[in-house]
């Protein structure tokens, strides 16, 4: 006999001993893996509220790109970037 406790009280201590335990305690598991996923996957774990660089256009990416395979010179570079960036 477990002193004060009862026949009943278990190994466990009542704490999700026998079928009850078989099915409550994976799903307190399952949702505390679902939270978890959902906070990190949030705006505001991942930083969004952050200031980021100013995102570059994808035309000055191509104009260096073509610039380092050879496509166009240094001036035609220089000139296509300042008319690009403003």
């Amino acid at each position: 006999m477990m002193w004060g406790y009862g026949r009943d009280w278990g190994m466990m201590g009542g704490w999700g001993g026998g079928a009850f335990g078989m099915i409550i305690w994976p799903l307190v598991i399952v949702a505390l893996v679902v939270g978890l996923i959902w906070f990190m996957r949030s705006p505001s774990y991942s930083g969004a509220g952050r200031s980021q660089p100013p995102r570059r256009s994808s035309g000055l990416d191509i104009l260096e790109e073509r610039y380092a395979r050879g496509e166009i010179n240094r001036e035609e570079f220089l000139q296509r970037k300042q008319e690009i960036s403003g």
